[in-house]
């Protein structure tokens, strides 16, 4: 069976072809997984984690939250897009709305986290660290192979207890070492810094043939560029020159293209070029 889920713009990536069915989006990770799809349920992962956090209707004031204290506002589960409609706000302004929660605000560092895991045993991560600037709670760049041992034992032990008997790939999303989302598939737009052994790995795995783990992933960074970007074809040429893939979004709302690079500058001189402006600190 094909991979499931993969945008044709990014289809030679996926290589070799599994004989199982993969997920690469959400959806279609929910779909093949109905064993295991609460780990969706992002009201469920706070209360799990010992975070304050509530469904939208209940008043966090009526559970102990000052009026004034700003809490995260999204939906308990969002198959498409998992960020969208994410926002902070004051604890006396959360709105009523249906399919939607509130939780205490998390600060400190935001780190992505993919595993390959056999019957809930991770055998492998691939760690990435986001921006502290962001554009609507979202990372204006994302550090890829970023050295963060330090999370495995919370996260091994996190898949043992919520994934026991899983196999394949899965993400974790932590703030501070905490958890905000979960996801039965990998951060695909990272996979073109994973290495060449990755992808095999991971068909490997969900085949039920001989596994290897691979390598540590050899790394990059991955840049959004929201709002406006000129996407010109002297830009086009100036990225190609610096070795940055330059990938326009037309499927996520307020991102207009994804730049991909090993350079961190030649990253941030093509973001400055198409947006006319620099990512904060750099």
């Amino acid at each position: 069976m094909p991979f499931i889920g993969v945008l044709p713009e990014r289809r030679h990536l996926f290589q070799p072809e599994p004989r199982a069915s993969l997920a690469v989006n959400d959806a279609a990770a929910w779909c093949l997984n109905p064993a295991h799809r609460h780990i969706y349920d992002k009201l469920q992962l706070a209360l799990q984690a010992g975070l304050m956090a509530a469904p939208c209707g209940v008043v966090p004031m009526d559970v102990g939250i000052a009026a004034n204290t700003q809490v995260f506002v999204k939906p308990i589960v969002n198959l498409a897009g998992m960020g969208l409609n994410a926002r902070a706000m004051r604890a006396d302004a959360v709105p009523m709305t249906p399919g939607s929660f509130w939780c205490e605000c998390l600060t400190g560092t935001h780190t992505s986290s993919d595993c390959l895991v056999r019957n809930g045993e991770a055998l492998w991560f691939a760690h990435t660290r986001a921006s502290e600037e962001k554009d609507a709670a979202r990372p204006i760049f994302w550090e890829i192979g970023a050295p963060l041992p330090q999370l495995e034992p919370w996260i091994s032990t996190w898949i043992k207890h919520n994934l026991a008997d899983y196999t394949g790939l899965c993400n974790i999303e932590l703030i501070d070492g905490r958890p905000i989302e979960a996801h039965l598939r990998g951060s695909n737009g990272f996979f073109d810094f994973y290495g060449p052994s990755f992808l095999p790995a991971w068909v490997a795995l969900a085949d039920g043939e001989p596994f290897t783990p691979p390598p540590p992933i050899p790394g990059g960074l991955v840049i959004s560029v929201f709002g406006n970007a000129d996407l010109n074809e002297e830009h086009l040429k100036a990225a190609e020159a610096l070795g940055v893939s330059v990938q326009p979004d037309p499927n996520t709302p307020g991102r207009a293209a994804i730049l991909r690079c090993s350079e961190r500058e030649a990253g941030f001189e093509i973001y400055s070029r198409l947006t006319g402006r620099r990512p904060a600190g750099h």
